[in-house]
């Protein structure tokens, strides 16, 4: 069975750098789905009509369209419970990780590559990136990431979390991956895709961690176009 997934791209339409849309996409890939994978750019929202949303991902499955990433991996375990679960156990633990990711680690993240981002973007994408994050942060991406490297150690001492837990297990989820993993997995793919900070010390168990996700479902997310210093 095909699903059609849409997914932020830049003027690259390869290459795909949400950490929402990552997070889907590795969830499919989990639950074994092919996916016909659509590239989106910030300013296309008419394109996004039918779903009655004006982001990504979007998910369409048949008749049913579903947005958001977290609402779309709901649906996929409960439309598919026949095929690797996602949410082993119940939801809770995948959640707490999911808004971890979204309220700790992505802004923390944003700080350090939203600088690298308007380059891979057309004229017209970056001209919307630049000044709706201007008015977001109430200054340009540039003051908004200078800096960044001094705030290398901080973003590592971040994963304390995760790094916990890796240390008794290969994955978040246990012995397996499970929605946890790809929550955070995602942010670290918004990074690998746009910016060539080495943000992880490969010392780290997080490094190791990102090394066995980067290999996971046939090297999916290693074999993704990114900034040419990630491409190891």
């Amino acid at each position: 069975m095909t699903v059609t997934l849409f997914e932020l791209c830049g003027a690259d339409p390869d290459l795909r750098f949400s950490p929402f849309c990552w997070r889907s996409r590795l969830a499919l890939a989990h639950k074994g789905l092919e996916v016909e994978s659509m590239p989106w750019r910030f300013t296309e929202i008419e394109r996004l009509e039918f779903a009655d949303y004006d982001k990504v991902p979007v998910l369409v499955d048949g008749d049913k369209v579903v947005t958001d990433s977290w609402n779309i991996a709901v649906y996929l375990e409960a439309t598919y419970p026949d095929r690797p679960a996602l949410f082993a156990g119940g939801p809770a633990a995948q959640r707490f990780m999911n808004a971890w990711a979204d309220t700790v680690l992505n802004p923390a993240l944003g700080r350090m590559i939203l600088c690298d981002i308007p380059a891979l973007l057309t004229p017209k994408g970056r001209d919307y990136f630049l000044t709706s994050r201007e008015k977001r942060f109430g200054m340009s991406v540039e003051a908004f990431t200078a800096g960044r490297e001094a705030r290398l150690p901080a973003l590592r001492e971040l994963f304390a979390p995760v790094r916990a837990v890796l240390r008794h297990q290969p994955f978040l989820g246990g012995s397996g991956p499970d929605y946890g993993d790809y929550a955070v997995m995602g942010s670290l793919m918004w990074a690998r895709c746009v910016s060539p900070l080495a943000l992880l010390d490969p010392a780290d168990e997080v490094y190791a961690w990102r090394e066995r996700m980067l290999d996971l479902h046939g090297g999916l997310a290693r074999k993704a176009p990114c900034v040419e210093s990630q491409r190891l």
